[in-house]
């Protein structure tokens, strides 16, 4: 895989955690008590939402250079990707929330006696709903927490209860950029799409596949999802314009729906909004097709 494609499709499971990780509610390195968090560090744009969503925000002293919400949080050089111990320990942090254990930073943090709550990426809404209650516990926000978590999940049920119900799910293709990498039905966003009506014409074991412009065609899907108008500047009419592109039903349709490549790829209390998108675009397409 090309550097670039594979950065690119990295970022889907990245952003929001480490794909190779296991997932679930997340793991503390220590047991430091909550009323001693006076101080966080966020290595991961989904954590920091989380982080603000549970009511922490003001704790948070530095988060990484990819956390650009809230706008409000205090955005730094600090990579996730790339850590430097001594670059996080430079804001004196009691608490480091991060996604991934890169360049053995846990250990590092470890060593000097600060706690750190790891998040890996979510594989189920349910992962979700655990971190969030694990960020709370972990910084004294319990309760919010929970509120956040029972918030989510009656708007989650409301969104899905919004959509027509089809006795065939519609076929989707979600491009994750312009070289066909896409997602399928047992990826976490896939799950999301199932809860929706919808179902992938991406096929396997692997979730992140790259599919070739012929299969997409033969396929036909019925909705195609961009998430690479971000990083790609791809547009509903440069797909139209791709060879043998032009008569699929997504385009003779006009069921092309650009996405929001952040919310789509943390998955933290923003699925919802993401959720709730979707499910919009979704009950507009004929229910005949």
């Amino acid at each position: 895989m090309p550097v670039l494609v594979a950065l690119l499709v990295s970022l889907v499971v990245l952003v929001a955690g480490c794909g190779n990780s296991d997932s679930g509610s997340g793991t503390s390195t220590s047991s430091a008590a909550a009323s001693d968090i006076a101080r966080i560090v966020s290595l991961s744009p989904t954590a920091t939402e989380m982080l603000y969503a549970v009511g922490a925000g003001d704790q948070v002293v530095a988060v990484d250079d990819q956390s650009d919400y809230p706008t409000s949080a205090p955005r730094t050089s600090l990579s996730g990707y790339t850590p430097n111990v001594e670059a996080i320990l430079g804001y004196d942090p009691d608490l480091v929330v991060l996604s991934d254990d890169n360049n053995d930073v846990v250990a590092g943090l470890k060593r000097v006696g600060v706690q750190v709550l790891e998040l890996p990426a979510a594989k189920t809404l349910d992962d979700t709903y655990a971190q969030i209650e694990k960020v709370g516990t972990v910084t004294g926000h319990e309760t919010k927490a929970g509120e956040v978590v029972s918030s989510m999940r009656t708007q989650i049920e409301e969104i899905v209860r919004s959509v027509p119900e089809r006795e065939v799910p519609l076929t989707y293709y979600h491009e994750l950029d312009d070289t066909f990498y896409t997602v399928t039905d047992d990826t976490y966003i896939g799950q999301i799409y199932r809860m929706l009506g919808l179902t992938s014409i991406a096929k396997g074991q692997n979730g992140y596949p790259q599919l070739s412009a012929e299969y997409i065609i033969e396929q036909d899907p019925q909705v195609i999802f961009l998430a690479d108008a971000q990083c790609c500047g791809v547009t509903p009419e440069k797909v139209a314009a791709r060879p043998g592109w032009g008569d699929l039903r997504a385009v003779v349709d006009h069921d092309i729906y650009v996405l929001d490549a952040d919310i789509a790829s943390r998955w933290g209390p923003r699925i919802v909004d993401f959720m709730r998108s979707v499910a919009q675009f979704v009950a507009g397409i004929d229910t005949q097709q």
